[in-house]
């Protein structure tokens, strides 16, 4: 009895080396190079530092990014994705229950604030410190806090379908808002701003605040 033809293997092929070694550089270039970002500011971040640390040469980097403005922008990008993917974590895990999930992904974006430090390399920047990599956040393809907002926007047409759009799109712009601005200049009690940011999104949606 034959057994007939043998299925390809589903697993993906590697990579080839030279794509496997070109990853594993830049994963390597945009650590450190996060890791001089949060120690003295993006400003003082130079390529021959980040060569030495990463143990690669100048021009590898210098091929692989173009530039420095290019090293900041995958920082960026990095980051944003790692926060994005945390964030709608918290969301998911409260998932149909509008408020609460909402009172937990302030406290965890407020969280981060305090215990990320590239998060807080930027608000250092943001309160007089250098700024050079604010205009990637603010300004750049898929900035940050757009990334936020649209990602906000997606969940609350999931999680309040009935609601207007026009709606969900105002109260994720202002909880993103109302959130930086806490980061950067905390409430007396930071303990019940999730609550407070949660009720105003809640007010402006016009839903009710529990379930």
């Amino acid at each position: 009895m034959s057994d007939g033809p043998v299925s390809a293997t589903p697993y993906p092929r590697p990579d080839p080396p030279r794509v496997a070694w070109r990853k594993e550089m830049r994963e390597r270039v945009v650590a450190e190079a996060r890791a001089l970002a949060a120690e003295d500011g993006w400003d003082r971040v130079r390529v021959a530092d980040l060569a030495l640390r990463a143990d690669v040469s100048r021009p590898s980097i210098y091929k692989e990014f173009g530039d420095r403005a290019g090293i900041g922008r995958a920082l960026v990008e990095a980051e944003t994705r790692e926060f994005l993917v945390g964030l709608a974590a918290v969301l998911d895990a409260h998932r149909g229950h509008l408020a609460p999930a909402l009172e937990a992904a302030v406290a965890h974006a407020l969280e981060q604030a305090d215990v990320n430090p590239f998060v807080g390399a930027v608000l250092t920047a943001t309160r007089g410190g250098t700024d050079a990599l604010l205009p990637f956040l603010t300004s750049r393809p898929e900035p940050v806090f757009s990334s936020t907002r649209r990602l906000l926007r997606v969940w609350l047409g999931e999680t309040v379908p009935q609601t207007d759009g026009d709606a969900r799109a105002a109260a994720a712009d202002m909880a993103v808002r109302l959130t930086v601005s806490h980061m950067l200049l905390p409430a007396e009690d930071p303990g019940a701003t999730p609550l407070h940011i949660a009720r105003t999104v809640c007010a402006v949606l016009g839903v009710p605040e529990r379930d």
